[in-house]
């Protein structure tokens, strides 16, 4: 590490925190035009550079309060609840109080900088106090100490191995966004455009249609398959394809099926393609193939509103979802329509998994990068 220093993230740039506008004060937000960013913006948020969040700012708010512009590129850091969400400013934003942000001065590259806290994401949140929540000041993050290239050219070659494998990640994130899109437009124009039954269409319900099954409770179509512990992944909820694992498994759904989110965060949908153990907090729709496919399902439960019940936390019954209504289109405009979109989805899941592969090799890489151990020159991607 001789082309290396020791500094601190304050030598790197400036540290900036925010500020949040009084709410009661519409003039502070009614209009407003500045993006204003807050951690609540960054939950699940899978980019790199963001441009604005849920609410904007007026120039009132602005001023009311000491939150601070800042430029294109600069670093958001989230400092509390939770400490380390990480996003590049893709233009002019300002943060609430949640975050320590970092402007780089001229001799830091922003894309380096943004890997570099990445890295560094633990050691910092290992200097938040508190007790209610732990939370990292803004002289706390202007001291934590770091190592970096003593040239910004090393940065750049640095960032530039990692950023490669973010674009094409990203890459493949705009293309399934925009194929679903297409799938989702197919399904209303063939199925939601009419005012009437058409000839030959069936009304039915969810359980009419498919097995249902709540957590852990096998579908009756299921039978037992004892696997290996963790062999399959166990989905923690309807937002995400990234599942954690479990340490046992009775029984795995090996066939195309549809999972919605069953508490707290009620109607998330989803679709399986890979065996996987249900648990709490989700139903699982097993469709009877000789009436419906699971794709159909899947993108009719998308296009409906789906209500829980319960006052302190909302949960879906798999009595009252089982009553929900769906409209069946005759076998053949099902098969035809199944057999169209089944491309579009193959492709959807290879970027997928192409993504989580990149993930994985840009996840081993930036440790080592980072550190110093592994010299960029030495990389070929």
């Amino acid at each position: 590490m001789g082309n290396w220093k020791t500094c601190t993230i304050g030598d790197l740039g400036a540290v900036v925190g925010g500020a949040t506008p009084s709410t009661k004060k519409a003039e502070n937000y009614d209009g407003g035009t500045i993006s204003w960013i807050t951690p609540k913006d960054l939950a699940g948020f899978s980019g790199r550079f963001i441009t604005r969040g849920e609410r904007n700012i007026t120039e009132q708010g602005l001023k009311s309060c000491s939150t601070k512009l800042m430029p294109a590129h600069t670093v958001l850091f989230s400092s509390r609840a939770p400490i380390g969400y990480i996003a590049i400013a893709e233009q002019e934003v300002c943060t609430n109080q949640g975050f320590k942000s970092v402007v780089p001065n001229e001799n830091t590259d922003y894309m380096f900088l943004y890997y570099l806290l990445k890295y560094n994401k633990y050691k910092i949140e290992n200097f938040g106090s508190g007790t209610t929540f732990k939370e990292v000041s803004g002289s706390t993050m202007r001291g934590i100490e770091v190592s970096v290239p003593k040239t910004i050219e090393e940065q750049r070659r640095i960032a530039s191995v990692l950023s490669t494998l973010d674009d094409k990640i990203e890459q493949n994130t705009e293309i399934n966004k925009n194929l679903l899109q297409q799938i989702e437009a197919l399904f209303k124009s063939r199925f939601l455009s009419y005012n009437a039954l058409p000839f030959g269409w069936k009304q039915m319900t969810l359980g009419d249609v498919s097995e249902m099954s709540a957590g852990g409770d096998k579908p009756k179509t299921i039978s037992d398959q004892k696997t290996e512990a963790c062999q399959y992944p166990v989905y923690s909820n309807g937002t995400s394809d990234e599942g954690l694992y479990g340490f046992t498994t009775e029984y795995k759904i090996s066939s195309e099926s549809v999972t919605v989110s069953a508490r707290g965060s009620i109607g998330f949908v989803c679709l399986r393609h890979i065996p996987y153990t249900p648990i709490v907090r989700l139903v699982t729709l097993v469709p009877r193939e000789s009436i419906i496919s699971a794709k159909y399902l899947y993108l009719w439960l998308k296009s409906i509103p789906i209500h829980g019940t319960g006052t302190t936390q909302q949960q879906l019954t798999i009595p009252d979802f089982q009553k929900t209504e769906i409209i069946i289109p005759p076998e053949e405009d099902m098969r035809a329509f199944t057999e169209t979109v089944n491309p579009l989805f193959h492709q959807v899941w290879s970027n997928q998994d192409e993504n989580t592969k990149l993930a994985d090799v840009r996840d081993a890489l930036l440790p080592q990068l980072m550190s110093g151990k592994l010299d960029v020159s030495d990389i070929e991607i």
